[in-house]
């Protein structure tokens, strides 16, 4: 099981409730921190990091799904811009034509002064009555209609979308901010342990720390390496990341996140993957976790919250939590839902 209350971690998440959270530590709950045995503290602790870790990839998405929608509001401006800038020029030309009638005749005929009294993308409703309208205006005012409509529509689309990426944002900092409300209050049992208690947790740390990689060192069998020169490189690049700390929506090269590191790694391999822990899930082919190769995204958790890159030898790589680093682990030490090879 992935000791995320350990007291190493215990150390890390006080300098970083520090700093965010500040007086909001809590004490535990009622009875009092002593109440609480090693295990009990361990299994909140894990809880409370799944969900700011669930958090933190619900974030990641949400601002990806944000940028792209700002690069689309912009290129629609754009063109609305140019439409615009069209629809004024027909304006100027028949405005050319309305006082050269008026100068020669002292008249304007009526479809002129129809195509002067309106916006021009509204024309042929009002016009279409005539029958009097230039073929070649006909087509180039219909033209300016359709792309005027499509463009402010688009425009609000993603305006509204852009709305309610907003409302998710401030959704999840809410949601963020509760978590580490309860980190707080989970530091303070971690806390509140014997020195004894902390020093078997650290000494639990320690020893599935130097198993791992025991494991984790010794040379792939023939049949068990990567799939391709794209995976080695990957898989390099990850190895190249261990020791390298935990910290929420960072991709490298000195700190990851869990799916900032698969992000990283396999650009390492020339392939780009989605950012998101949930995206990743779907970021190639699925593969049974009996047959997974060296490169392999491997998913954890029903909801996909979190990745790790298999190693080889039944170990991956991955970036725990906030207060751990880059390490290998047990690729069953978290409940496996898929194995994708990008």
């Amino acid at each position: 099981m992935l000791s995320r209350a350990a007291v190493t971690v215990a150390a890390a998440t006080a300098a970083v409730l520090t700093a965010q959270s500040g007086a909001e530590a809590q004490p535990g709950p009622a009875g009092g921190a002593g109440s609480s045995s090693p295990d009990e503290v361990r299994r909140q602790v894990d809880a409370l990091y799944a969900q700011a870790e669930t958090a933190g990839q619900r974030a990641a998405g949400a601002q990806e799904q944000q940028a792209a929608l700002q690069r689309r509001a912009a290129l629609l401006e754009q063109r609305l811009a140019e439409e615009q800038q069209q629809a004024n020029d027909v304006a100027a030309q028949l405005g050319a034509l309305a006082r050269s009638e008026y100068e020669q005749g002292g008249t304007i005929d009526p479809v002129v002064q129809l195509l002067l009294s309106a916006h021009p993308a509204d024309y042929l409703d009002r016009a279409a009555g005539l029958g009097q309208v230039d073929s070649d205006v006909a087509a180039h005012l219909a033209e300016l209609r359709y792309d005027e409509r499509r463009v402010q529509r688009d425009s609000t689309a993603v305006t509204e979308q852009l709305d309610g990426l907003e409302r998710l944002r401030h959704s999840i900092t809410t949601d963020k901010a509760d978590v580490q409300r309860r980190l707080g209050r989970a530091q303070a049992l971690l806390g509140s342990l014997t020195a004894n208690q902390r020093a078997f947790l650290q000494q639990q740390e320690d020893d599935a720390a130097q198993a791992a990689a025991a494991v984790a060192d010794q040379p792939l069998p023939a049949d068990d390496g990567p799939t391709s020169a794209r995976a080695a490189a990957a898989l390099a690049a990850a190895r190249a990341a261990l020791g390298q700390p935990y910290v929420y929506g960072a991709t490298g090269p000195g700190s990851f996140d869990c799916s900032g590191l698969m992000y990283w790694a396999w650009r390492h391999g020339g392939v780009s993957l989605p950012r998101t822990s949930q995206e990743q899930a779907f970021a190639g082919r699925r593969v049974p976790l009996s047959e997974a190769r060296p490169g392999d995204i491997v998913v954890y958790y029903r909801d996909m919250h979190h990745v790790g890159m298999y190693a080889g030898n039944g170990m991956i790589i991955h970036a725990p939590y906030p207060g751990a680093r880059v390490r290998y682990e047990s690729v069953n030490d978290m409940p496996v839902v898929a194995v994708v090879r990008p």
